[in-house]
């Protein structure tokens, strides 16, 4: 079997390719933009899978301040999936680059407002004859009292190619810090079909983030992903730094 038909394989069984959304490690993103002048690095795995079949990323997530309000965002992944009976095979991923710009902010009431939109390249080894992709989507957040935060958005994503079809897709979620150390949360997504003939997609999630250090982190999330009557599973995996 072919690179091309391996890929299709994988894809048809899980519904569709993998989410678009990202704010680690949450599938939904906040309107929070890296400190002015400041880094942060995750290296991360994330993808999606259904029974024994995966298909899923691994690289490295780069933010910088780059002024006040602004953050610049680069995606670097290798890509890898599991076929049963064909095993495990690999290559580069679709490289993302985006802008977070906060138009918000405002401090005392403790709400934000945020665009993010963001170019997907096609340079997945496993994707010849695709076309560059944009994410066009708007993220808000409120704080609360006690360290409890509620963010969430979406938006529109132009999908072009043969058999693609542009799509919505929206989440929602909630988190709560338990002290200095620990954050705990919990979200819900909806995304559309991305190809002629697919299925939308619903996912359900918790997340932690484990403070190591003043600039280390450990952060993962995972749970159900419904589409098609069929029931998968998304993760994400990652270690955070920051200077």
């Amino acid at each position: 079997m072919s690179v091309i038909a391996r890929g299709v394989l994988a894809l048809a069984l899980l519904g569709s390719a993998g989410p678009a959304l990202a704010g680690p490690p949450y599938l939904t993103d906040d309107p929070v933009p890296t400190d002015l002048g400041h880094w942060e690095l995750y290296a991360f795995s994330a993808g999606e899978g259904r029974r024994s079949t995966i298909d899923a990323d691994a690289g490295l997530d780069l933010n910088y301040g780059a002024a006040k309000g602004v953050q610049l965002t680069a995606t670097l992944p290798l890509s890898f999936s599991h076929v049963p009976g064909e095993g495990w095979r690999g290559g580069s991923g679709d490289v993302e680059l985006g802008v977070k710009y906060r138009f918000l902010h405002d401090e005392k009431a403790g709400v934000a407002i945020a665009i993010f939109p963001r170019v997907i390249l096609p340079t997945a080894a496993h994707s010849p004859g695709e076309r560059t992709r944009l994410l066009l989507p708007v993220w808000a957040e409120k704080d609360f009292a006690g360290g409890t935060s509620l963010f969430g958005g979406g938006g529109f994503t132009l999908n072009p190619g043969s058999g693609n079809r542009d799509f919505w897709q929206a989440g929602i979620a909630v988190t709560q810090d338990m002290g200095r150390t620990l954050s705990l949360g919990a979200e819900i997504t909806r995304q559309g079909a991305d190809q002629q003939g697919g299925t939308a997609q619903t996912r359900a999630g918790l997340g932690s983030i484990l403070r190591l250090s003043e600039h280390a982190s450990i952060l993962l999330s995972g749970g159900p992903t419904w589409a098609d009557h069929r029931t998968g599973y998304h993760f994400y995996l990652a270690l955070g730094l920051t200077r």
